[in-house]
């Protein structure tokens, strides 16, 4: 019978749990509730803000990273400026270097070329004063095998005066 009782409510029990119900709901929608709710509320406000935050924080960091690609970009540009114009000092120099070099070089081939004359015309100088020498050195040793007797030197001598004649006339 018990359990029969159990399963058969009574009105009193159901008029008694309504009403324990109905006091709790009262009770907690004039205590619970508003605080649930304001707490519920807060952190849904909580939680909104936290997205917007992290998608400004989304929006600073592609703007960084945009700023960061820019730097690197210049960064760039600037290197290949920077390397550009010292392979332009350094082409520049090298061509100094070989137009000084060959200058040099000219200037020391012009040296020899002069220097090679100047001893040619030494050598010249000093041949035609050699051959000269060995000239009046064979015409003396002529002169005297010819002119060692003194009727030979008198022929000679007749001979000049008569060419001097000559020329004279």
């Amino acid at each position: 019978m018990l359990l029969a009782s159990l399963v058969e409510p009574s009105f009193g029990l159901i008029f008694w749990m309504t009403l324990t119900f109905l006091t709790v709901l009262f009770l907690l929608a004039k205590f619970a509730w508003k605080p649930i709710l304001n707490g519920l509320k807060e952190r849904e406000a909580s939680i909104a803000d936290a997205l917007n935050e992290a998608k400004r924080a989304r929006e600073e960091i592609a703007a960084m990273n945009a700023r960061h690609a820019d730097l690197e970009r210049g960064a760039r540009e600037e290197r290949e400026g920077l390397l550009k114009e010292a392979r332009d000092i350094r082409d520049k120099e090298i061509a100094l270097a070989k137009e000084r070099a060959k200058a040099e070089a000219d200037a020391m081939l012009a040296r020899a070329r002069a220097d090679i004359q100047n001893e040619k015309k030494a050598a010249i100088v000093e041949m035609k004063n050699q051959l000269a020498e060995l000239s009046i050195q064979v015409a003396e040793v002529i002169l005297k095998e010819k002119l060692a007797d003194r009727a030979a030197q008198q022929s000679l001598v007749d001979k000049v005066m008569t060419e001097a004649e000559l020329r004279k006339s």
